[in-house]
């Protein structure tokens, strides 16, 4: 069975002006998810910022989202890292703070063989047991995981159980599923890309966007599941506007600018993120604007 269906929140995490995370925003910005009707928190992804935080940082964000969410919803904790030895750290310490399931992006920079993106995620899952995505996003990992490794790695270890894809490539996510004859659970990590990828037998997305419009990310998943597929790519087209200003500068710039644009207090970056050109702002307030949510 799935860890989710439909829409899951690769949520920001907001800093106060003094770089500290701000717990008490914190708690906000999960209570609107779940109000809003995410299906799932993805805490301390790309869009978390969790690079810039020291582990004990990272585990405290881990620990509070569980304690906040309370099993309402799950909580999928990222506990990816270039280095074997910490991912099964920080994987193992997620899971005894309440997390329903980690997300482990391919090791960045090493710059791994496919037979050694089996050892390392396969190290990890045999020391942390609960269900387990990868995370394949080679623009910024520089390696990309293939569909044949994935698709190995989910008939041969029981807890590895899916994907976030996020190469775009549709041809290997077609490949992927015709190798594991559809036995795995793949997600976009693209949110301009929500429909095809459901479409081919996908289970839905981490979505950016969703920091912004829990709603509206929830209702292009679940129409699509309820048969209304007009509807769902409907939501998802008038919606390409504001994911492509969304991702006009690196992620989580943007979403962070918008938060604080909608009177969010995201916060601030951390360095070497800085805040978002003047150019782009403006062009991310009229997305806004005309997806009528500022």
């Amino acid at each position: 069975m799935a860890i989710f269906e439909g829409a899951g929140v690769a949520l920001i995490t907001p800093f106060k002006e003094s770089g500290k995370v701000n717990y008490e925003k914190l708690e906000e910005l999960v209570e609107e998810q779940i109000v809003g009707g995410t299906d799932a928190i993805i805490a301390c992804g790309t869009t978390g910022e969790a690079s810039t935080m020291t582990h004990e940082e990272h585990l405290d964000v881990i620990k509070y989202i569980c304690e906040i969410t309370n099993r309402r919803i799950p909580v999928i904790a990222g506990t990816g890292s270039n280095c074997t030895d910490t991912a099964v750290y920080l994987s193992k310490e997620a899971k005894k703070h309440g997390a329903d399931g980690l997300l482990l992006v391919s090791p960045y920079y090493n710059k791994a063989t496919q037979n050694g993106l089996k050892a390392h995620f396969k190290a990890v899952a045999d020391e942390v047991k609960i269900p387990i995505l990868l995370y394949n996003i080679p623009g910024r990992s520089g390696v990309n995981i293939n569909p044949k490794t994935i698709a190995d790695l989910c008939k041969d270890v029981p807890n590895i159980v899916g994907v976030k894809e996020a190469s775009g490539d549709f041809s290997a996510i077609a490949d992927l599923m015709n190798y594991s004859d559809g036995n795995v659970d793949v997600y976009s990590g693209n949110d301009n890309q929500i429909v095809p990828l459901l479409s081919l037998g996908g289970k839905g997305v981490i979505s950016v966007l969703s920091n912004l419009a829990p709603e509206k990310i929830h209702d292009i998943c679940h129409s699509y599941f309820d048969g209304d597929v007009k509807r769902s790519a409907k939501l998802q087209l008038e919606a390409i506007p504001l994911m492509n200003a969304l991702f006009c500068e690196v992620n989580p710039i943007p979403v962070k600018a918008a938060l604080n644009l909608m009177g969010k207090n995201a916060g601030p970056m951390r360095l070497p993120l800085t805040e978002m050109e003047l150019e782009n702002q403006a062009r991310l307030k009229i997305a806004m604007v005309e997806y009528g949510i500022l």
